[in-house]
C-alpha cells in the first residue's frame, strides 16, 4: 500500500464519523408527531360539561407508589380538588380496587358495586384515570361502556389519559359497534364477513 493511502487511511481514523443520520430521522419523526398533536388540538373534543348536573363517582385502581407516604390519599385529593371546580357535579364517591395490573371483572370486587349503582340509577358519570384501570380485555372494556351508555338514565365514562368519553356524540353509532374503544393490536382484514386478528410480533 503506498504511503499516500496509508496516511489518508489514518487521517481518516483520526476524525469521528457523523451520526447525522440519526438526528434527520429523529427530526422527521419530531416533527411529525408534532403535526399529529396540533391536528389533535384542532378535533373538537367533547368532555362532561361542569355546567352539567351529574352524580360523579370516581373509579380508582390502586397499588402502592413511593411517591407520597400514603399515595391513595394524596390521589384522592387530588380528585377532589378537581372536582370542587364543577359545583353542578355531586359526587357520590370513590370505588378503589386493589392490583398493579389490569384486573379482570370478576375480580375487581369495587368495579361490581360501581355498575351495580349505575343500574340503580345513582350515577351519572365515571372518571378513572385510564381504561386499564378497568380491565385487561378489550371487549370486556368495550362491552362495559356499551352497557352503561344503553342505560334508561346513559352513564358515561370519562377517562383522563385518553381523553375519551364515552357518552360524546361522535361515539354515539360507534356503541352499537363490538369493539367500541379503538385498539392498535387488532387490524380488520379485507374479507366478504369483516373480522378483527390480533396482530403478534
Amino acid at each position: 500500500m503506498s504511503d499516500l493511502a496509508v496516511q489518508n487511511r489514518e487521517s481518516e481514523q483520526e476524525v469521528m464519523p457523523s451520526f447525522d443520520f440519526l438526528l434527520e430521522r429523529e427530526t422527521e419523526r419530531n416533527t411529525l408527531l408534532a403535526e399529529h398533536r396540533a391536528w389533535l388540538k384542532e378535533i373538537k373534543r367533547e368532555r362532561p360539561l361542569p355546567k352539567t348536573h351529574y352524580r360523579v363517582a370516581v373509579y380508582i385502581r390502586y397499588f402502592n407508589q413511593t411517591r407520597y407516604e400514603d399515595y391513595l390519599s394524596a390521589h384522592k385529593k387530588q380528585f377532589l380538588d378537581t372536582l370542587a371546580l364543577c359545583p353542578n357535579w355531586m359526587f357520590v364517591g370513590f370505588y378503589v380496587d386493589e392490583g398493579s395490573t389490569a384486573p379482570n371483572m370478576e375480580s375487581a370486587p369495587e368495579w361490581s358495586r360501581l355498575l351495580q349503582d349505575c343500574y340503580e340509577e345513582k350515577i351519572d358519570l365515571i372518571i378513572t384515570q385510564k381504561a386499564s384501570n378497568i380491565s385487561k380485555k378489550l371487549s370486556e372494556l368495550s362491552f362495559c361502556t356499551r352497557l352503561l351508555a344503553a342505560l334508561p338514565n346513559p352513564v358515561g365514562v370519562y377517562f383522563v389519559s385518553e381523553d375519551i368519553y364515552t357518552l360524546a356524540s361522535y361515539y354515539q353509532e360507534d356503541l352499537h359497534d363490538p369493539y367500541f374503544l379503538p385498539d392498535p393490536g387488532w387490524k380488520i382484514l379485507p374479507d366478504d364477513e369483516p373480522r378483527r386478528e390480533m396482530l403478534h410480533d
